[in-house]
């Protein structure tokens, strides 16, 4: 992918969470909840705690959301980030 994220910004792709209740219950798309964890796709120069790879968690609403080869994408301030999945 051929995107930098300039300051302290990262790229995230949103790491889609399960559709049904663990009682077997389907739970359809517009009463889900968007997910709150992702993958790091792209990593600013200034940033050097978060690497490609990392799952991370964010808050709900943070980032803004690009569209990029086919793929929707968040772009998120490391501020927005609460931590690393390990």
């Amino acid at each position: 992918m051929n995107f930098q994220p300039l300051g302290e910004r990262v790229l995230v792709k949103r790491v889609e969470e399960a559709n049904t209740t663990s009682s077997g219950i389907i739970i359809p798309d517009n009463a889900q909840e968007k997910p709150s964890r992702g993958e790091v796709v792209a990593v600013s120069k200034e940033v050097s705690e978060l690497a490609c790879g990392d799952v991370v968690v964010f808050g709900k609403y943070s980032g803004s959301e690009v569209s990029l080869e086919g793929g929707k994408f968040l772009v998120l301030e490391t501020k927005d980030i609460f931590g690393i999945v390990k």
